[in-house]
């Protein structure tokens, strides 16, 4: 028999861009309908890099939500080589910031500021393990000879493993990960290693952004992958084990820095992630296991009850409809298609 309803804690978006300025204040309600927390990006221009500059992003968040949201934001320090023993510590004592972000320099969106030698950071790793702040990381080298689509490997191999020898203590979450590799590896080990997972790299592989034309709202870094790593990444967030959890990676972008001769990275997947995963975990048989993926995992992780509050999702004959754009001011930003019907529908929330 055919499930047709699903009741869920509120869920949680461990890996979220909301921007700033019009585009934050245009973007950020769709997270909150959806999303009890989130933890936000630091890539800002200028970078979220000082403890005084997240809580002044967490205030101009919470200014852009509407006056009866009860969502959170969860800060994240923007780690560079000047980043001090005094600003670590800082983060780590304060309950609104949750993690360091790790950016290899040119990796993605505004991360020309991030680190470019990794061991002259070790001695703040060191830090953080010793006060259990965690390290995210953007898990991709920059080295222009390693092809785009074996990047994840690469820095598996050559950044990653050396530094969980180097400091096993570290907490860390490979952010967005893309393919098999990535999934194996966290699987191998033994502790202090996690994974984000996203909306659109669940749904698509490379295809769907190459063949037939080239798709720009489907280009993202990291960058889609084959159809093995996709089924890996689907069987990862099926399993139920509390090492993966949702990181949607909702990026925005204005359509036109998209659709240009040299495009944005990022897709716009806040305003119907949930109808999505609903889907991927029907298609996998594993509606069963759709709470602890997006509500109950990253919230152990990060040491969080799980929200209390309710949301129910309910199948209908009825495609779902989501808008094809959203305003902001006289621009849009394109919205996530997942290239096929989605029928599951977020109906409402229980608040409890």
């Amino acid at each position: 028999m055919t499930q047709t309803e699903i009741l869920l804690n509120m869920p949680d978006d461990m890996h979220l861009h909301l921007r700033d300025g019009n585009i934050l204040n245009g973007v950020v309600g769709y997270s909150a309908r959806n999303f009890g927390r989130a933890i936000i990006m630091p890539n800002l221009v200028p970078p979220i890099s000082t403890f005084d500059a997240a809580l002044a992003y967490r205030h101009r968040i919470l200014n852009a939500l509407d006056h009866k949201s009860t969502f959170q934001p969860l800060m994240t320090l923007y780690l560079t080589e000047s980043t001090t023993f005094h600003e670590i510590e800082k983060a780590a004592a304060s309950p609104f910031i949750k993690a360091v972000k790790l950016y290899p320099a040119g990796a993605t969106t505004n991360s020309e500021s991030g680190v470019r030698n990794i061991k002259k950071s070790y001695h703040l790793f060191k830090k953080m393990a010793e006060l259990d702040l965690p390290l995210l990381v953007h898990g991709e080298v920059t080295d222009p000879e390693i092809d785009i689509f074996d990047r994840e490997e690469v820095f598996i191999d050559k950044i990653l493993e050396p530094l969980r020898r180097e400091i096993p203590d570290l907490q860390i979450v490979m952010e967005h990960v893309t393919t098999k590799n990535g999934i194996d590896y966290v699987k191998n080990s033994k502790e202090n290693l996690f994974a984000t997972l996203t909306t659109h790299h669940l749904m698509l592989n490379r295809n769907a952004m190459l063949a037939g034309g080239l798709r720009p709202h489907y280009y993202c870094l990291p960058i889609l992958k084959r159809e093995k790593h996709r089924a890996a990444l689907r069987s990862a967030a099926t399993s139920g084990d509390t090492r993966f959890f949702l990181g949607t990676d909702s990026a925005p972008h204005l359509t036109h820095t998209k659709e240009s001769a040299c495009g944005c990275a990022g897709v716009f997947s806040a305003v119907n992630s949930m109808g999505c995963l609903a889907t991927v975990f029907e298609e996998e048989n594993a509606l069963s296991k759709l709470n602890k993926f997006t509500a109950e995992n990253g919230a152990y992780f990060y040491g969080l009850k799980v929200n209390k509050n309710k949301i129910r999702l309910i199948r209908k004959s009825k495609v779902a409809i989501f808008p094809d754009t959203i305003s902001i001011g006289s621009e849009t930003i394109t919205v996530f298609d997942p290239g096929i019907p989605i029928y599951w529908h977020v109906d409402y929330m229980i608040n409890q």
